[in-house]
């Protein structure tokens, strides 16, 4: 398992979300998530029972530490990876938990929301993928709901790569400015949700949501093409912690 994660975290962390084989996935189509598991046997797990992302609901009273956030207030670059548009972080952004400190590698965006709360979907979903000196992954989940628009999202849509394009970002974006005022969240434990899907994903997905503008929403739209979010998986017995 630590290897597979290990694996599937430089996988994350890279250009382009392809397998080491080259097999290419989508969202629609004969290569959409229905079939990743059948892509390349690199994507196996995408047929798990702990997949992500879920319909949280049902939640367990957990009374769940705070996570620990010590963000930088910069990032490195921005790239476009035809799956989505990500920003990856400079060194020396983390958080805690489990008494346990994951780097801040890169957050991403998905429309629209991949994970739903009490059945509901949001307009856009924000990923802040960590990952601890194992290797083992930690992914902080911010619903984005239409209105004011989001300060981080105008720097970074300001330098918006196209399809395969990377840029150098020419200001500080803090990744702060895409977290919610209060932090309460739920968690549970799940995948990546793009192949190869690998499970033991620690999932922290923020109560309360931020916004970004419809026009911070439909650019993104406009250079990704289409939806980018995987359906919601079977919880299966999965607790949903809060």
């Amino acid at each position: 398992m630590k290897r597979a994660l290990i694996a599937a975290g430089m996988l994350l962390f890279s250009s382009f979300a392809f397998s080491s084989d080259g097999a290419a996935w989508d969202y629609t189509g004969d290569a959409g998530p229905d079939n990743w598991a059948k892509l390349s046997p690199e994507y196996s797990s995408c047929a798990g029972s702990n997949q992500s992302p879920i319909n949280l609901t049902g939640f367990i009273d957990a009374k769940l530490k705070p996570i620990v956030f010590n963000y930088k207030a910069s990032s490195s670059e921005i790239l476009n990876n035809g799956h989505t548009v990500q920003v990856n972080a400079t060194p020396g952004s983390t958080i805690t938990v489990d008494d346990i400190e994951f780097e801040l590698k890169q957050f991403h965006f998905h429309v629209p929301s991949e994970n739903q709360i009490h059945g509901k979907s949001y307009p856009m979903e924000g990923h802040l993928v960590h990952a601890d000196k194992n290797g083992n992954l930690a992914v902080v989940a911010v619903m984005v709901t239409e209105g004011e628009a989001n300060k981080a999202l105008a720097k970074a849509w300001a330098q918006m790569p196209k399809k395969g394009e990377k840029v150098a970002l020419s200001s500080d974006i803090s990744p702060l400015e895409i977290l919610p005022a209060k932090r309460d969240y739920y968690r549970f434990n799940g995948s990546l949700t793009t192949p190869p899907c690998s499970e033991g994903v620690r999932w922290l997905v923020m109560k309360q949501p931020i916004s970004a503008s419809k026009e911070q929403i439909d650019q993104f739209l406009h250079v990704i093409h289409h939806h980018n979010n995987r359906p919601v998986q079977a919880v299966n017995a999965r607790p949903v912690l809060e």
